[in-house]
């Protein structure tokens, strides 16, 4: 998300600014956070990516008014499916509770501050399962650990590439100084899609799964029928949907790592001019 522009989207119809934490990079908070106070409206944070990252070391889904974290088997700590909705203001959290409980105030019977519970909104059943929970729990107790296996990956992929930087074969993530990513992903940024495509070819043939990640929302069947055709094409978010790559990244990685990293050396070894 580029802050300078958001700015100028807002209309008479802007109730939020939702901001998305991609591969654990918080995004500049503190001018969105200003943004936002100027004109009255809700921060929204998609930290489902960004567990333990930080911004000028606060936690990323503590800075908006709600935050959102993801417990689903492909992030960090993971629960199979499932995640966590943050609440960061006072007011909001009672009737948060009440949604999460199928729209009832049972969680206030069971304290004891109601003699009865009844149905109060609209709601679902968002509560996680027994066995979801303690799966989450033992996740959560490790979650330190399991971070630093992480950024040892994700050091030995960044390291290791560095020469393909170099040589402009490819660009590596980048984050600002203030912020400390959680090593969610590790994605190499291709010249062009075509050169992507063969890439992840070269890569499946030796059994090594790497895939593209998004295709990006406002060119999405879905995304297409909101979007507005007056609004900016969104170069920057076209050509990162047309040329990032992910390459495998799960704890245990650590024994067939470095076949991975010769691997996609050896793609550009003999693709080179």
């Amino acid at each position: 998300i580029d802050e300078a522009l958001i700015e100028e989207r807002i209309g008479p119809r802007t109730r939020a600014i939702v901001v998305v934490h991609y591969a654990g990079v918080v995004c500049e908070m503190d001018p969105i956070l200003a943004i936002a106070k100027r004109h009255g409206l809700v921060v929204i944070e998609d930290a489902a990516q960004a567990l333990l990252s930080t911004y000028h070391g606060r936690h990323a889904g503590s800075l908006g008014d709600l935050g959102t974290l993801s417990f689903h088997e492909t992030k960090n700590i993971i629960a199979g499916e499932g995640g966590a909705l943050l609440v960061n203001r006072p007011d909001w959290v009672q009737r948060a509770e009440v949604i999460r409980e199928k729209g009832t105030n049972r969680s206030q019977f069971f304290r004891g501050q109601v003699d009865k519970y009844t149905w109060c909104d609209v709601g679902s059943s968002f509560l996680p399962g027994e066995l979801t929970a303690a799966f989450l729990s033992a996740q959560l107790d490790e979650m330190d650990q399991i971070t630093a296996r992480r950024h040892s990956l994700w050091d030995r992929y960044h390291n290791a590439f560095a020469p393909l930087e170099a040589h402009e074969r490819v660009r590596r993530p980048r984050w600002p100084t203030h912020c400390q990513h959680n090593a969610h992903m590790y994605y190499l940024l291709l010249p062009n899609e075509q050169m992507r495509a063969h890439l992840i070819a070269w890569l499946k043939e030796d059994d090594i799964h790497a895939v593209f990640h998004y295709v990006s929302l406002h060119q999405s069947a879905y995304g297409a029928q909101f979007h507005d055709k007056r609004a900016p094409e969104l170069p920057r978010t076209v050509e990162a949907s047309d040329t990032l790559v992910r390459l495998p990244l799960w704890i245990g990685l650590e024994e067939v790592q470095e076949r991975v990293i010769d691997r996609v050396s050896q793609f550009f070894r003999r693709d080179a001019p």
